[in-house]
């Protein structure tokens, strides 16, 4: 140290503590604007989730502020149990919100495993021809991310109209086809707009897991006499494996939040209700029960997340030199 020069006690504090302990030190105010931003609305309507909504007091036809609910807000949802007013429950009436939330679960799902599938598949292949080197390459690049890049309201609201009984869907396909009212069609029609929309950001990631697969590995293979399916099932997919899960992950917990596009298109009914959705509509009714659904979906997208990464493992700390090392 040169003459003169003096560390000051905060500098001399922090040469006191461990490594680790400078770690923690340095990454504190994000963890604790994590927990502000991120932590406290999940308690929040975690607390929420056992109250009871406020409503009329049967008894003296006065407005009441709930009380403690217990687990029948969660009962509610996943038994399909709503409360009767003198007391007791009884299986949700056809229309209720709670007699809809196994639909809206399954439509979910339907929603993510279908648009997940066909987006990885077709960015794959955006992605393998993007990667190649042609006069264009730039401009179809630019022009692939273009679906990406509007918003999703604007998105929705242009396919509502082409999926209009008089749009130009049925006009080209000469077909009388009811895609925002028929229970599988109207299904189809939200699967096609998000194909549409989100396949840009999967050919994004999976473009970027392309770019630092070494071009020599592919030039010995050819000299290996490696045929071009033998190069991509052998270099390319083994190599890629990790921005490709990270890339599903990813889109696997946008899908599972899907709320935009069907709201829109088809106004929410009930064919393309999905647990964001129903969430939506459940808060203009009781905002406590709502936080129990939102807490149910929280354990959802935590549980399909869990599976991705241990199982599958789709982990986003995995690099391409690790891939490269195993192989």
């Amino acid at each position: 140290m040169p003459n003169g020069s003096r560390k000051s006690p905060v500098a001399r504090a922090l040469d006191t503590l461990p490594e680790s302990g400078r770690a923690w030190l340095f990454v504190a105010p994000v963890l604790l604007a994590l927990a502000v931003v991120i932590g406290y609305p999940v308690v929040r309507a975690l607390i929420m989730s056992f109250q009871k909504d406020s409503g009329l007091d049967p008894a003296t036809g006065m407005f009441v502020n709930g009380g403690n609910a217990g687990f029948s807000n969660y009962t509610h949802w996943l038994l399909q149990q709503c409360a009767l007013p003198a007391g007791g429950t009884e299986s949700c009436p056809t229309g209720n919100l709670g007699s809809q939330f196994w639909t809206a679960i399954l439509v979910t799902l339907l929603f993510t495993v279908i648009t997940v599938t066909l987006e990885a598949v077709i960015g794959l292949g955006m992605a393998t021809v993007m990667g190649k080197t042609f006069k264009g390459r730039a401009l179809l690049r630019a022009a692939v991310l273009i679906p990406w890049a509007i918003p999703t309201a604007v998105t929705a609201r242009l396919w509502e109209f082409m999926f209009q009984y008089d749009g130009v869907v049925n006009r080209v396909l000469g077909t009388h086809i009811l895609w925002q009212t028929d229970p599988w069609w109207s299904r189809f029609a939200v699967i096609i707009a998000d194909v549409w929309k989100t396949t840009p950001f999967m050919a994004l990631l999976i473009l970027a897991g392309l770019q630092v697969i070494p071009a020599d590995v592919y030039e010995a293979a050819r000299v290996d006499g490696a045929s071009a399916w033998q190069r991509f099932s052998h270099i390319t997919l083994p190599l890629l494996k990790p921005a490709l899960l990270v890339a599903i992950l990813f889109r696997t917990m946008d899908a599972l939040r899907l709320y935009d596009l069907p709201a829109i298109m088809t106004q929410g009914n009930a064919n393309t209700r999905t647990i964001s959705i129903l969430v939506v509509d459940q808060v203009r009714q009781g905002a406590n029960s709502a936080s129990a659904l939102s807490v149910i979906t929280f354990l959802l997208i935590f549980a399909v997340a869990f599976v991705l990464v241990k199982v599958l493992g789709a982990n986003a700390v995995a690099t391409q030199e690790e891939q490269r090392r195993a192989h």
